[in-house]
């Protein structure tokens, strides 16, 4: 039996890159994946949903911004509704508009912590309540170690990377 059978999982930014593939795996794994994507990123979550399904697993898309609360709420609700609950969240949506700070301009930085740190705390807030009520549920953040250490023209990213970090910490205490 897989470890992950009868599972629900929410991998947002799971159309490519890192989130792709952990999307694969949680499905190899048993999980039934929702894979979260941008409207931009619809065909390439279907394939991504297509490999998971000629591999024996399955799931659905769920298209919508990590950044925008009511859009999260509503595709956790509809996810729970089908499936029952989400046991697993993988928050794995980011972005880096990079630019040297002195010639950032606001929309790269509200841009870039609207998807890498508010998303991240608007889904881990959607499932939050259910996986308590269930007692059971995983959520996990994907950061960066420029979120530690900076780097130069990434004053946006590595802001939003350790504010990740210290969610991660303060919702693991809670």
């Amino acid at each position: 039996m897989k470890v992950l059978a009868g599972k629900v999982a929410l991998v947002t930014g799971g159309s490519r890159g890192i989130g792709r593939e952990i999307a694969i795996k949680l499905a190899d794994a048993g999980a039934f994946v929702a894979i979260n994507c941008t409207s931009r990123g619809v065909e390439k979550a279907e394939a991504v949903l297509a490999e998971i399904r000629a591999a024996g697993g399955d799931g659905m898309v769920k298209p919508f911004s990590v950044a925008d609360s009511k859009a999260v709420d509503q595709a956790v609700d509809e996810i729970i509704k089908a499936k029952g609950a989400v046991h697993v969240l993988v928050n794995n949506a980011g972005i880096a508009k990079d630019n040297l700070f002195m010639r950032m301009k606001d929309e790269e930085w509200d841009d870039t912590l609207n998807t890498n740190l508010k998303g991240a705390a608007l889904c881990a807030r959607a499932v939050v309540r259910p996986m308590m009520k269930a007692r059971e549920g995983v959520s996990i953040n994907l950061s960066s170690v420029v979120g530690q250490m900076g780097n130069a023209g990434q004053a946006a990213y590595s802001a939003s990377k350790a504010g990740l970090f210290g969610l991660t910490k303060t919702l693991a205490k809670e």
